[in-house]
């Protein structure tokens, strides 16, 4: 069996993603802050906008994580965290810092989770555009 090397998600991978996605949330007139994590969750990139809330910058990094962890958009996820769903107690389950809102993303090459990306301070589903639009990005 042979198994082919995927190259990990690079500093200059992470900056250019924090970079699209601030672009696209400028250009929406929304301030944001962004973070970008490594396949292992370790942080590579985080830029908060000076008029972002100061909260933006904690919501990121959960939303990249909770992306990270379940290999999924946290928009997709968001339904499944409420009474009778499928992970409707792991948000108090685990003492991690998931966060079930929209904005988090995971980030693939060549079929492999390498990393993720959050995006925090606009409403759930703008957050969750300029993250996909950053990840649709890199490709």
């Amino acid at each position: 069996m042979t198994t082919t090397a995927v190259a990990p998600l690079t500093i200059q991978d992470a900056e250019g993603l924090v970079t699209a996605a601030q672009r696209v949330a400028e250009a929406a007139g929304i301030a944001v802050s962004v973070t970008v994590l490594d396949a292992g969750g370790h942080l590579l990139a985080f830029r908060r906008d000076d008029r972002a809330v100061l909260i933006s910058g904690e919501t990121s990094t959960r939303k990249a994580y909770t992306a990270l962890q379940l290999d999924a958009p946290t928009a997709d996820l968001v339904d499944a965290v409420q009474p009778g769903g499928l992970f409707h107690t792991l948000p108090t389950a685990l003492d991690r810092p998931l966060l079930f809102i929209a904005g988090g993303v995971p980030v693939h090459r060549d079929g492999r989770l390498i990393g993720a990306l959050g995006v925090g301070g606009g409403a759930p589903e703008q957050d969750h555009a300029f993250a996909t639009a950053a990840v649709a990005g890199l490709a």
